[in-house]
């Protein structure tokens, strides 16, 4: 390393120090902290939950990661339930359904974040069988939530965690991540298909295995994302939508910012654009 190096990795070092002491001093917030702005934003025992997280938005936090799973048990309690998107790729559905890869529910990892892949690999936890959109969830319902996965015609559709969420009336937590992770769109996608100006999914069925924990091999047949649509799609057009219904919930802990959305109000909200021709792609 010349001196020049020297002097630039010293410099990023005492930067990234600096910021953490920034953030340890101004910002910082514990787990109980966490879990008293999530009561104040709704979120209640019972309540089924479906979480978007980037532990890199943490800034602040007096915490293991650890500690915002326990935080997120124990706001809905024994009867309530945590789900947490744990897909199996970082690029497209198509590309991954093409390296024929097999998904292995028990080792395949997240590729969704730190949380989600500490999250499926934690105690009590059951894992969706689907080999490119599976779903983390804890809770007393958490197996009914889980089954028949593999069998749904789109990756988030029907029969899917992502319809369960809406028929339970469940709640799309977001904690330091933007409107553009919002899987449970592709559900209304699925429900909506028809209305929309192209399909966002690909004509081409895919056949797809994954195993289970017990080592059975499962079969999967649906249709995936259309990369080319993909590409176009812009889930922050809902969000003024979302304002102006006066269902967006929004707080800040720390250096955290949270959003609550129910899925019934996403689906509402998303329906009433849709009947006015206005869709969240580009």
């Amino acid at each position: 390393m010349n001196a020049i190096q020297n002097i630039k990795s010293r410099v990023k070092k005492h930067l990234k120090a600096y910021k953490k002491w920034q953030s340890n001093t101004f910002s910082s917030f514990t787990p109980a902290d966490l879990q008293a702005k999530l009561s104040a934003l709704g979120l209640a025992s019972g309540d089924t939950l479906m979480v978007h997280s980037s532990f890199d938005a943490f800034d602040g936090f007096q915490g293991k990661p650890t500690d915002v799973i326990a935080v997120l048990q124990s706001v809905v309690g024994e009867q309530g339930v945590v789900m947490m998107p744990t897909m199996s790729f970082s690029g497209t559905a198509v590309d991954y359904a093409r390296s024929k890869a097999l998904f292995d529910v028990a080792r395949t990892p997240s590729r969704m974040g730190l949380l989600t892949e500490l999250f499926r690999r934690s105690p009590g936890v059951v894992r969706s069988v689907h080999p490119t959109h599976s779903v983390a969830i804890w809770g007393a319902d958490a197996s009914v939530v889980a089954a028949g996965h593999h069998l749904a015609g789109t990756p988030c559709g029907v029969g899917s965690p992502f319809d369960a969420l809406l028929k339970r009336r469940g709640k799309i937590v977001l904690l330091g991540t933007g409107m553009g992770v919002l899987t449970f769109f592709h559900m209304l996608e699925e429900v909506l298909e028809s209305q929309l100006p192209a399909s966002p999914f690909t004509a081409e069925v895919f056949h797809l295995q994954s195993k289970t924990r017990n080592g059975e091999i499962l079969e999967t047949h649906c249709r995936l994302y259309d990369p080319a649509v993909s590409k176009r799609r812009n889930l922050h057009k809902m969000v003024p939508y979302l304002k102006k219904s006066g269902v967006w919930r929004e707080g800040r802990v720390g250096g955290l910012t949270i959003i609550v959305l129910a899925a019934a109000d996403v689906d509402e909200v998303v329906r009433s654009m849709t009947n006015q021709g206005v869709y969240c792609y580009d």
